[in-house]
């Protein structure tokens, strides 16, 4: 059973539709108790990195994600709660995250390597780019990719990086290490690739349940 994690910042709506669409068993809650049934996590996101890591102190969702991962319970992060997974955030002044993954959250550039201008938001489709394969990754081929963001993670450890796009930099698209995964893109919008990866962390979470 997949635990989508509700702190009001999280597209979930699509993201429940998604994880219909492929049967997963999943339910959406707000509170750790309820949460701690669950076999793996989705931590949705769409907003502001500070408000969001406020809102998981307040309630008590940081601490109980923190301890969950440390259980060896899989987490998926998606576009916002990717970023949320890593070291530290600019946006909005310094803030810290949940620190699972190294890397620190910077604001994308309007001008890519070549002097052309870019929109940031970056919005649309772009083409990932696959570096190694992981559990969530196995076969996966490179495909498009629907992103929404104006921040991207800088500073990832090489080992952690699983898939890229290019936007001026190199930007992380799917983060991986343990038991903690990433992506930069919204998977539920992304069709074929993003079905994929969902179909992936839906087999993690049985495997999971299996452990027990």
């Amino acid at each position: 059973m997949i635990g989508v994690i509700d702190y009001g910042m999280g597209n979930l709506y699509s993201v429940s539709k998604a994880l219909e669409r492929i049967d997963a068993p999943y339910f959406v809650s707000e509170h750790p108790d309820e949460l701690k049934k669950a076999d793996s996590y989705i931590l949705p996101g769409v907003g502001a990195f500070r408000d969001a890591m406020e809102t998981l102190s307040q309630t008590g969702l940081k601490t109980f994600i923190q301890n969950a991962v440390s259980e060896g319970k899989p987490l998926l992060g998606i576009c916002l709660g990717m970023q949320l997974l890593f070291e530290e955030s600019e946006e909005r002044g310094a803030s810290k995250g949940l620190g699972l993954l190294k890397g620190k959250i910077v604001k994308l550039k309007d001008r890519g390597q070549a002097g052309d201008r870019l929109k940031v938001p970056h919005m649309g489709w772009n083409l990932l780019t696959v570096h190694r394969h992981s559990p969530l990754l196995p076969k996966t081929k490179e495909g498009y990719a629907y992103f929404v963001h104006s921040y991207y993670v800088c500073g990832i450890e090489e080992e952690a990086l699983l898939a890229s796009a290019e936007y001026g930099v190199r930007v992380p698209a799917v983060v991986g290490f343990g038991n903690v995964y990433g992506a930069q893109f919204h998977p539920e919008k992304s069709s074929a690739v993003g079905m994929s990866i969902l179909k992936r962390f839906k087999q993690l979470t049985q495997e999971q349940k299996v452990k027990k």
